[in-house]
């Protein structure tokens, strides 16, 4: 059977992150339930086209997943078991927000056959949080974590963001320190981008915040690279950190630019060299599967040059890069072949390593990757 990944999308949030930009919204609880209907078709029109897959991971993201009931997570895991199948021991994540969660309803989602936790801290100062727009504080989230340990998780990442309006440099160390100190296993480490149609943006334009300094943002980017990897963290991705064996599966289909499927109101899927996503609106993708009909707004059929773009600077995001042997296998060629000019020009630029077996990133590389990534376009 061909190996899946299944992504599914729960838009719904208690409140809007000030700097979000994903397809969520604040306020709209009455629609969890016919949300949640509406997914159940959805997995159900899949059944027979997902016949010859076997679901390897599967990640409920957001918006907040957490706002899902016991009862909601454990249906809707149900339903997937009953149509699909479902590999042995697959890596099953929901992220989560502090502040969404008890004890019992933790609980309900690990029986379930929920096994990871990405839980949405971002920094562990609350004025921080503040501004930010998170409805929780710090002591939320350590309360939280403590349960969910009790209940078993034993796979949790935690997502920390850098380069926050009037965030320090000792704020970060501090973030840094407080949750390797708690035994997580895996760590998230991104730098807050500022995007269009978010207050955030708005409030910059107006002049009413102002973006760190690059420098320093650099400096706390490398320095979560040199104290995590100190306290035992493979830096395996460049936002990406975790203790061996505790890589993220699902992303790794994502960088590794392999088979996924995403259900729900704006998720996006890769098929057979298609890319295609659902409609947005809630409401919509509501009534388009009321009738019956899969949610498809948008396809687009790769081409060649597509996917071998797409392989290569996905998988230069990782820290292993390119393996040669696997991408000659899957598209009969060295990539050598296809990029010989522009690699010469790479190395000279001290921006990527090359060996027998695979491309790399150097550090400098990491720093300019979008450099890097461009270049890898056909």
């Amino acid at each position: 059977m061909k190996p899946i990944s299944i992504y599914i999308h729960i838009p719904f949030c208690e409140r809007k992150c000030f700097y979000c930009d994903f397809n969520s919204y604040g306020g709209k609880k009455e629609l969890i339930q016919p949300y949640l209907e509406a997914l159940l078709r959805e997995i159900d029109l899949y059944e027979e086209e997902l016949r010859n897959y076997e679901v390897k991971t599967i990640f409920f993201g957001g918006g907040t997943p957490s706002l899902l009931t016991g009862e909601q997570m454990t249906s809707l895991m149900n339903r997937l078991i009953k149509r699909f199948h479902i590999g042995k021991n697959p890596e099953i994540t929901m992220e989560m927000n502090p502040g969404t969660v008890t004890y019992d309803q933790l609980k309900k989602y690990y029986n379930a056959g929920v096994n990871r936790l990405s839980i949405g801290l971002q920094a562990c100062q609350d004025h921080l949080l503040e501004k930010l727009g998170r409805i929780h504080n710090y002591q939320q989230f350590l309360q939280n974590l403590k349960a969910a340990q009790e209940v078993g998780f034993d796979n949790i990442n935690v997502d920390l963001m850098f380069a926050l309006p009037g965030q320090k440099i000792e704020d970060w160390k501090v973030s840094l320190r407080e949750i390797t100190n708690l035994g997580i296993q895996h760590i998230s480490a991104y730098s807050l981008i500022w995007e269009e149609d978010t207050p955030f943006y708005d409030w910059n334009v107006e002049g009413k915040l102002k973006e760190l300094d690059e420098e320093l943002e650099l400096n706390m980017y490398h320095e979560a690279i040199n104290f995590l990897q100190q306290e035992g963290y493979q830096h395996y991705e460049i936002s990406n950190f975790s203790k061996p064996g505790y890589q993220c599966q699902h992303n790794l289909t994502y960088w590794h630019n392999q088979s996924y499927l995403g259900l729900g109101a704006g998720a996006h899927s890769y098929r057979l060299s298609k890319r295609y996503n659902n409609e947005g609106d809630v409401s919509t993708y509501i009534k388009i599967l009321s009738e019956g009909k899969l949610p498809i707004v948008d396809i687009i059929n790769n081409s060649r040059e597509d996917e071998i773009s797409e392989t290569m600077f996905l998988g230069l995001r990782l820290m292993e890069g390119i393996l040669i042997k696997d991408f000659q296998e899957r598209f009969g060629v060295s990539p050598l072949e296809i990029y010989g000019g522009v690699f010469e020009k790479l190395i000279k630029e001290g921006l990527i390593t090359i060996d027998d077996k695979r491309i790399q990133l150097t550090a400098t590389g990491i720093d300019l990757s979008n450099l890097v990534f461009q270049e890898m376009l056909l």
